[in-house]
């Protein structure tokens, strides 16, 4: 009789591993290859869902260790979720790359120089205070014409790949629309709401905000934004970071507690995503769980809650040809898909354009455009050929970073077709007035 041999160490700490039970759930059909961006731009089956549950698996039986190489197939996966949504055996694949990134942050030594990169974009980007003290040098960057005149002589090409990744994403900055602390519902009130203001939507997109409670609010609900929210921890959350997201999450929650609101609402997809996942995030937590969890419960994206009362204010006619562009956190890990459809549907004289390879993301994916540039431009090229022949008037979508991502890479094509979030539509229509955002 053999004596088995001791088990190998695990590549992994004890603190929440990747589930095994999920991983063994995986086998390995192959169902989620078509809709993984990575294996669609590389073929290789590492960098695609069920080469990277193997590697964890590897990992987990002390079989292989957290090498650069083994770290890469994780930093190059885009955590977009598509693959949840294929897959017939419901693999939570979410849950997998969060933990396991998670621990990598907590036992991989990555280059200094790219966690000083990485450590940058989380304390700018995780700040509104910070982002807010941009907007002036960004403003005369833009406005002066030196933003031109560097694009034009092409000095941008003497930066690091990275640095250009994040000129090249910059908005195009707007006036700043305020959004009060409480803004009353028009008419009865049927509802009172939190809006979750964000972070770079806060200070780079304020319009979005400002259309967000204008209609919420002539859709009868009375709107909430608490001026002391702080990030709610989804860059962080994405990118392993769980102690600064933990952090965040509850401060989110005491805040939203302290509103007294039925609904949270968000409009972006991947702070939507994250907030309903905050009773997994705070799952260990004696005090923040079961808040978690009410916090959780309580939180919808903004065309859910529109979807859900039955309208009240006029639909004024908008003759647009609108391409959709569904935001992976929102379609994938929110499964909220035909909401914002048939909001644009409820609008006279809109003509709704489906944009193909719905399920490939753009490149977009939190900082992955910042971190990963190469991958992330070549997504956003991909889908900026998908977009070009459906000779839309306008793009929509329902998170800041594909706005973003949208602009960039149609503006590489030399193509002016504005995108804007689905609210914005929605907004001008009630407002019966031509869209801000055709007006140039």
């Amino acid at each position: 009789m053999t004596t088995p041999s001791n088990p190998l160490p695990s590549a992994f700490d004890p603190h929440h591993p990747p589930a095994t039970a999920i991983i063994d759930k995986c086998v390995h059909c192959g169902f989620c290859l078509p809709v993984c961006p990575t294996y669609v731009l590389w073929g290789q089956e590492m960098d695609s869902p069920r080469g990277r549950i193997y590697l964890m698996k590897l990992a987990a039986e002390g079989a292989a260790p957290m090498t650069p190489k083994w770290v890469s197939h994780f930093d190059t996966c885009l955590g977009c979720m598509a693959c949840m949504t294929a897959c017939p055996s419901g693999v939570d694949y979410g849950k997998l790359i969060e933990a396991t990134r998670a621990q990598i942050e907590r036992n991989f030594a990555r280059p200094r120089s790219e966690k000083r990169n990485r450590r940058f974009l989380f304390e700018i980007f995780t700040r509104p205070d910070r982002l807010r003290h941009l907007r002036a040098p960004l403003l005369a960057y833009q406005k002066s014409g030196l933003q031109a005149l560097v694009r034009a002589l092409g000095l941008l090409k003497l930066l690091p790949k990275k640095w250009q990744a994040m000129e090249a994403l910059l908005p195009k900055l707007a006036t700043q629309e305020v959004v009060l602390e409480v803004t009353p519902a028009v008419g009865v009130k049927r509802r009172r709401v939190g809006l979750l203001l964000g972070c770079v939507q806060r200070e780079f997109f304020s319009q979005v905000n400002a259309a967000t409670v204008r209609v919420l609010a002539a859709e009868g609900c009375e709107v909430v934004a608490p001026q002391m929210q702080t990030c709610c921890g989804a860059l962080l959350v994405h990118a392993g970071e769980e102690v600064g997201a933990i952090d965040l999450a509850k401060k989110t929650i005491d805040v939203f507690e302290q509103a007294d609101v039925e609904t949270i609402v968000t409009n972006a997809a991947g702070c939507g995503s994250n907030v309903k996942d905050y009773g997994h995030l705070l799952r260990d937590d004696p005090e923040y769980a079961e808040r978690a969890r009410n916090c959780s419960a309580k939180c919808k994206e903004v065309s859910e809650v529109l979807t859900e009362l039955e309208p009240r204010s006029q639909r004024h006619p908008l003759k647009l040809r609108v391409a959709f562009h569904d935001s992976c956190h929102l379609q994938n890990a929110q499964g909220v898909r035909e909401q914002p459809r048939a909001l644009l549907a409820s609008i006279p004289g809109i003509e709704l354009a489906e944009i193909p390879e719905s399920a490939i993301c753009c490149g977009s994916a939190g900082i992955y455009n910042l971190v990963q540039p190469d991958a992330a431009q070549s997504l956003g090229e991909r889908k900026a050929e998908l977009i070009s022949p459906l000779n839309a008037d306008v793009v929509a979508t329902g998170n800041p970073g594909c706005i973003l991502q949208l602009q960039s890479s149609l503006a590489r094509r030399h193509q002016k077709t504005p995108v804007v979030h689905t609210i914005q539509i929605l907004d001008a229509s009630l407002r019966g007035q031509s869209p801000d955002f055709l007006r140039g």
